[in-house]
């Protein structure tokens, strides 16, 4: 019962995610793939990478994760930041682009977190957010610290 309640909701995030993605990929003119918005939220989740580590995550070749930030930062969503401590080394940092594009995409989570917050006690949300950080901390070790 819990793994069908979990995945229930594990799918309806990701399938309402998917939507979002290919509605935004067939409305507008120049924007992002659908591997381009996948890669662009794994930058976001790494929280200002190298290209390498970006590569390491993904498991692909260095020069396929430069064309496909190259790809992003020509299309206005990434800006190359120099390193403070290694100036040969730069970060990938998201642009004012992207915060547009992301604000579409997480929408349907805010819209979810209200309707937590009106049907729950504060007693149960605390519960449940204790559950959720515990659950990404101890509980899921091969998808990484993002931080």
């Amino acid at each position: 019962m819990l793994q069908d309640n979990f995945l229930e909701v594990y799918d309806k995030f990701k399938l309402e995610f998917f939507r979002r993605i290919f509605e935004l990929v067939r409305e507008r003119e120049g924007s992002l793939t659908a591997m381009e918005a996948f890669s662009i939220e794994i930058i976001h989740a790494l929280n200002e990478p190298t290209i390498g580590r970006f590569a390491e995550f993904l498991n692909i070749s260095q020069s396929n994760a430069t064309y496909k930030v190259n790809s992003l930062i020509k299309k206005g969503y990434l800006k190359k930041q120099n390193s403070d401590t290694d100036r040969r080394e730069y970060h990938l940092v998201l642009s004012e682009k992207y915060y547009n594009y992301t604000d579409i995409m997480r929408s349907y989570v805010k819209t979810v977190l209200g309707r937590i917050e009106e049907s729950f006690s504060k007693e149960e949300i605390e519960l449940f957010s204790s559950m959720l950080m515990r659950i990404s901390a101890e509980m899921m070790p091969e998808a990484g610290n993002f931080e």
